[in-house]
């Protein structure tokens, strides 16, 4: 049977899954990529805007300003392009490093690939990105029509959720992460050493920090400093029922999964994901990640 039967029957499942294959059909048509072209690809509530900001902090080093983050950031698979600066704006050229992000949350096959790009890949424990959408969804819109946890769970897990399986967007990146323009990293490793983490993208994109400004990077990408600057980041103008101030940076923390979902939901997600990799002939050693 399938995991979202359940869901799938009730009027809030046909139209949050109708939802998502016309998204499939946007994108990036026929864009070429170019040297001066960073990819932040990360699965949904995954620390999107956190490495959004460690990259735009990275390329200015250290002194990226800016009212709202797509002002700079390019976000071609967006539900609305009238509000994020497109593909053909060229403010990047002003950046220090003459480097631009863009977003996405696209599979890999979905994001065009260039040899001289550069692509940032980050992925989270499956059960935190559920906990963490949850709230989100809730919060930009769904209200009183948000599902039960158990049936929010089957409908995260199921081939109808908003955006394309967990599983198939780690697996895709993850078989290209031995190249020498593709980084990979979990959310898990940039919380335990954020200062590592932003060393290592500055290394893929060929940029040379002093101390200070790698600092400056770390002090500006803190979740506290996030926090404090959110409306910088959210999605009120951009996803058309979002409230002003949703879920947007709502708690940055990692393994704390257990605050909504009990320890058979959890294992549920576990099991399904780790099947699903193996599916897929991934070998991302799941349980040394998120375990």
């Amino acid at each position: 049977m399938p995991v979202a039967k359940t869901f799938e029957k009730t009027g809030l499942g046909r139209r949050l899954g109708a939802r998502r294959r016309p998204n499939r059909l946007r994108g990036f048509g026929d864009y070429t990529p170019s040297s001066h072209d960073v990819f932040a690809c990360v699965y949904f509530k995954s620390g999107t805007n956190w490495l959004l900001q460690v990259a735009l902090q990275l390329i200015h080093r250290g002194k990226a300003e800016f009212d709202h983050v797509h002002d700079l950031v390019p976000w071609p698979d967006s539900t609305d392009q009238r509000y994020a600066v497109p593909l053909s704006d060229e403010a990047w050229k002003t950046s220090p490093t003459a480097l631009r992000v863009i977003k996405t949350h696209h599979a890999f096959e979905k994001v065009p690939y260039a040899p001289e790009a550069h692509y940032i890949c980050v992925v989270r424990d499956p059960k935190d990105v559920c906990v963490s959408a949850y709230h989100f969804m809730r919060a930009e819109g769904m209200g009183p029509m948000t599902p039960s946890v158990p049936n929010f769970v089957n409908y995260f897990l199921s081939p109808n959720f908003h955006f394309c399986p967990w599983a198939e967007f780690l697996a895709g990146y993850w078989c290209m992460r031995d190249r020498e323009n593709v980084l990979f990293m979990t959310y898990e490793e940039m919380k335990k050493d954020l200062g590592d983490a932003v060393r290592r993208i500055a290394a893929l994109l060929k940029i040379e920090l002093s101390n200070s400004e790698v600092e400056a990077v770390v002090r500006q990408s803190s979740f506290d400093h996030m926090k404090q600057i959110e409306h910088k980041f959210e999605t009120g103008l951009l996803v058309p029922w979002a409230k002003p101030h949703g879920a947007m940076i709502r708690r940055g923390q990692h393994k704390g999964s257990d605050e909504l979902l009990t320890p058979a939901l959890q294992q549920k997600i576990d099991d399904h994901c780790r099947a699903e990799l193996k599916r897929l002939g991934c070998d991302f050693p799941y349980d040394e990640a998120f375990g």
